[in-house]
């Protein structure tokens, strides 16, 4: 491989690196550099939707010449818009399939048909009922969940209508949705009527393709992501700013190690109930270890921390290099991000991959399949399995390299941070923008890409956007990537933002960047931009604010949906890595042009981090100038003779 630090900025991940180069195993990093991209599939021009192709679309060599056309002859704008949409109508059915999972759990706990699970947050669950119009009065708390429950799994099927939660964004924007005719309507409805306009011979204008593109993100993301993330409040308690470390250096050289790895939050939680029955704990004894050590991997991670504070592995290209430190007793997982490489590289150490959902089997794994009606039971085989296999440990090599930080910072308790139990309000939020204190606020989330040096790009678009002035909020393994930095950390203000955010994190007591969660948990920087609407001053529609999105590492279908939902919901979103529509100059410019007109927000796509940041910065100084804000205005203190020159109208 080519010098490792061109690779990662990670050391813990270099150390493995050496480690796996040593030993002749293969890695996501040696498979990117030995697998090259196919240049027309990454722009998004090469259809593969039926029988007669590969279609391969590419440009006119020469001016004048005739575009290209599949054989069915379609053009590169339309191959490209159903490529796209495709891609977001995976990324939705993602998300909000974990979502369906919470929903039949809420409900399995609201009858009383699962022991394991309970209502844990009842004031959430009565500001949701709220919300969806489920009337709460003196009804039992596990009525009134099960109602909310059964509305929300509802959502999933509704084919007419509109999405519950949808109703939250600010009038306007939902006016506008209403007006252009992509108000989501049922989950499930959007994702299939995707599939059915991109087969083949079925809709063939870009611009009506991407009409059901949107209605599908906005279902994702005002729809199956948010149910996820509210119902998990609900049922495991509303994070709260909580401190804990990352990297590879949480595993435990004298402990069972136990990795949680995937999105679903369902089967980590008993885990962590398991490992405290004082049977498993002295069986561990009775093995050799000291005790057992959960860490998680991946948005399961964000989940677990959250909510108890336990202690991140690391992102997504870390799961192989946690293999490799030879301390892993058992790596559990779900669904999504797994890669089916750590079953072979298991192989060749005493690691045990415990699949566990019936959407994800993989070779050469175990498989015990979990059920919500017997979930702490399952839990607890899990462990005996990893405490069983302790003694089977080779040559151990963990990396030192730990970091501490701050997680655990929903919408809600921003809120609470601002102004206190009884005062919430997002008033000194926006009266910072306003002033000037605070330039704008950006959403970097997304994945980790080996096609871009590990963790790299995420940190320094989010330094640089600190120390222009910009409040960051972070989720899914992009919150990881910069939480290794110390910028989560309430002590960095001081070093790394300027004066004005400075004061206000201090006063405050956050550090400039803000772990919100996991990718599902997006949702929660939607609602973030909601409340600064509704608290006044910035403007009438969340496309008014000054704010903006990226996905600077961005890799799955998943950060697609994402995009695409902010996009829509009016916040300007810049990716970085490749772009998969520039294949057609005409559906590009759409995205990162007409867009603007349509909603207010447009896509764009940058590779470089510091030109990321001067897209970002000019967009936000674009809105901060329509709102009459771009100066910095610093607060006067009128004593009585200015006031007594005040005018009143």
């Amino acid at each position: 491989m080519s010098d490792l630090s061109e690779r990662t900025s990670c050391d813990a991940t270099i150390e493995m690196l050496k480690k796996a180069a040593g030993e002749d195993q293969s890695t996501a990093f040696s498979r990117t550099e030995q697998m090259k991209a196919c240049t027309i599939g990454e722009s998004g021009i090469c259809c593969k939707n039926c029988a007669m192709g590969p279609c391969r679309l590419t440009p006119p060599k020469k001016e004048g010449e005739p575009e290209k056309r599949g054989i069915c002859g379609a053009t590169a704008e339309v191959v490209a818009a159903r490529n796209f949409v495709r891609m977001i109508a995976g990324g939705a059915a993602a998300h909000s399939d974990h979502g369906r999972a919470v929903a039949e759990t809420m409900i399995m706990a609201s009858k009383g048909e699962t022991a394991d699970y309970k209502i844990k947050d009842r004031m959430r669950l009565l500001e949701i009922a709220a919300d969806i119009g489920v009337e709460v009065g003196d009804r039992p708390i596990e009525e009134i969940g099960l109602e909310v429950g059964e509305k929300c799994l509802a959502m999933f099927g509704n084919q007419t209508g509109e999405i519950e939660f949808a109703q939250r964004a600010p009038e306007p924007r939902q006016e506008l949705w209403r007006k252009l005719g992509v108000f989501p309507r049922g989950i499930d409805r959007e994702i299939v009527e995707v599939l059915h306009r991109t087969h083949i011979g079925v809709d063939q204008e870009m611009e009506n393709i991407m009409i059901q593109g949107t209605r599908c993100a906005l279902g994702d993301g005002w729809g199956g992501s948010m149910l996820a993330t509210e119902l998990q409040d609900v049922l495991f308690g509303s994070p709260k700013a909580i401190k804990s470390k990352i990297n590879l250096g949480v595993l435990e050289e004298d402990q069972v190690n136990i990795i949680v790895h995937g999105h679903e939050p369902l089967l980590s939680e008993m885990i962590l109930l398991a490992v405290q029955n004082p049977k498993l704990i002295e069986k561990a004894k009775e093995k050799g270890a000291s005790g057992i050590n959960i860490s998680g991997i991946c948005c399961t991670a964000n989940e677990i921390l959250s909510r108890h504070g336990i202690p991140i592995a690391g992102n997504v290209l870390q799961q192989e290099m946690a293999i490799l430190t030879g301390a892993v007793e058992a790596m559990v997982v779900d669904v999504q991000c797994i890669y089916q490489a750590i079953g072979q590289l298991s192989q060749c150490y005493h690691t045990k991959v415990i699949t566990t959902s019936p959407k994800g089997k993989m070779p050469l794994a175990e498989h015990l399949e979990f059920h919500e009606e017997s979930a702490l039971e399952t839990a607890e085989k899990i462990v005996e399995m990893a405490i069983d296999n302790f003694s089977n440990r080779g040559k151990v090599d963990i990396p030192k390299d730990t970091e501490e930080f701050i997680g655990g910072y929903t919408h809600e308790y921003i809120n609470y941070m601002l102004g206190g139990r009884f005062r919430a309000s997002y008033r000194p939020l926006n009266d910072g923008i306003i002033d000037g204190r605070i330039r704008g606020v950006v959403g970097v989330v997304g994945c980790n890409n080996p096609r871009v040096p590990h963790d790299l790009i995420h940190q320094r678009v989010t330094e640089e956007l600190v120390a222009n002035g910009c409040l960051v909020v972070m989720t899914g393994c992009a919150a990881q990537s910069v939480a290794k930095t110390g910028l989560m950390s309430p002590e960095s203000a001081k070093d790394k933002c300027p004066k004005g955010l400075y004061e206000i994190c201090e006063a405050v007591g956050i550090p400039p960047v803000l772990h919100a969660g996991s990718c599902v948990d997006n949702s929660r920087i939607l609602m973030s931009c909601t409340a600064m609407v509704k608290e006044g001053g910035l403007g009438k529609d969340i496309s008014d604010l000054p704010v903006a999105g990226a996905a600077p590492e961005w890799m799955s279908e998943k950060a697609i949906s994402i995009g695409h939902y902010f996009v829509t919901s009016g916040v300007y979103t810049v990716f970085g890595v490749k772009w998969p529509t520039l294949g057609s100059q005409k559906f590009t410019d759409f995205l990162f042009k007409e867009y603007e007109n349509i909603y207010g927000a447009m896509w764009d796509f940058e590779s470089d981090p510091e030109k990321m940041v001067g897209k970002i910065l000019t967009h936000i100084d674009k809105k901060r100038e329509a709102l009459g804000i771009l100066g910095k205005r610093e607060r006067v203190l009128f004593d009585m003779a200015m006031r007594r020159e005040l005018e009143i109208e």
